[in-house]
């Protein structure tokens, strides 16, 4: 009567053990999605299409709640939380070389001749062994994404030529790069967090800025900015970021789905990208700055060319010269 007791007993453990496991692994798993663009910007439209892939393929039990805008810090504070685990997922660009300086090579004038040039970096060896970098200060790079070509915009005159901006202050993102570029361009960089950038322009903290035509409209810069100079002087791309913890803690089929859909979104958001470039030139225009095409580009290459050695004891002079010879 004892062993059948004992006999029963084991099997509502069994039975209980099981369904246990059935629940955990039916239950829904929030991972939250951070950025510090606008509702438009190109990062809230590549966590749109990710939720929507990640959702859809898992019937909504793996959930992603976005807080665009900023509302889990800016991208400092963003990658910080990657790190810590406060944060699953974000996006970053400018802060990055805090924790690997060689990435601060994007921000040479005119290092990359156009996007699939920049696409070919990133997707190549130097874009694997950058994420095995980054994975070493906590941050688990899922993919590649493309903020644009950055142009220049301002508030007081048309830019041409590297003397027509003597004497302006440019915000610049958090990083020495762009300090000694604005230096060699005779004006003064100032350091503002991108989600103040708007603020700063409008109460003229700053003359002008530099960033994507795309950025320069999901912002909305347009409205405190007259001037734009289509300059294209680098290509900013930014990382899909994730906690390694986070990730790993995932069931190996999450986690392919998880790779899938960042992969899925690092194409589609570039395409989109690609796609709109023009028309976000001329949506531009229409909103009544004044643009102007014909810079004297071969001037500014010139009066930035010493830039790279500026900075070769923090982005090596080999990496700088493989990036210029990747086909």
């Amino acid at each position: 009567m004892r062993k059948r007791g004992f006999f029963i007993l084991i099997l509502m453990l069994i039975m209980l053990l099981m369904v246990s496991t059935v629940v955990a692994a039916g239950e829904t798993i929030e991972l939250k999605y951070g950025h510090d663009g606008s509702l438009t910007h190109q990062y809230q439209i590549a966590a749109t299409y990710f939720k929507k892939l990640v959702e859809e393929k898992t019937n909504g039990r793996i959930e992603i709640t976005i807080f665009p805008s900023g509302q889990l810090g800016h991208e400092r504070e963003l990658a910080e939380g990657i790190i810590m685990g406060t944060v699953d997922i974000c996006t970053v660009a400018g802060a990055l070389p805090s924790w690997v300086p060689s990435y601060e090579v994007w921000g040479i004038p005119f290092l990359i001749r156009d996007r699939q040039h920049a696409y070919h970096v990133l997707d190549g060896e130097i874009g694997e062994k950058w994420k095995e970098e980054f994975l070493a200060q906590g941050m688990k790079i899922m993919g590649y994404g493309d903020i644009g070509l950055r142009n220049l915009t301002n508030d007081v005159r048309p830019i041409r030529t590297p003397e027509d901006m003597e004497g302006l202050k440019f915000r610049v993102q958090e990083s020495k790069i762009w300090l000694v570029t604005m230096k060699a361009l005779n004006c003064t960089g100032v350091p503002i967090p991108f989600g103040e950038l708007y603020t700063a322009l409008q109460q003229g903290v700053v003359d002008g800025q530099e960033n994507p035509l795309a950025t320069i409209r999901s912002m909305k810069f347009y409205e405190v900015q007259k001037y734009c100079s289509i300059t294209k002087h680098t290509f900013s791309p930014y990382c899909y970021l994730m906690n390694p913890k986070k990730f790993d803690s995932l069931s190996l089929e999450d986690q392919k789905i998880i790779e899938e859909a960042f992969a899925a979104t690092e194409k589609y958001e570039r395409d989109v990208q690609i796609k709109n470039y023009d028309e976000n030139l001329q949506y531009l225009k229409d909103q009544g700055m004044q643009v102007t095409e014909d810079v004297d580009i071969s001037a500014f290459i010139e009066a930035t060319i010493d830039v790279a050695k500026a900075i070769s004891d923090i982005v090596p002079t080999e990496l700088v010269e493989n990036i210029r010879n990747t086909k």
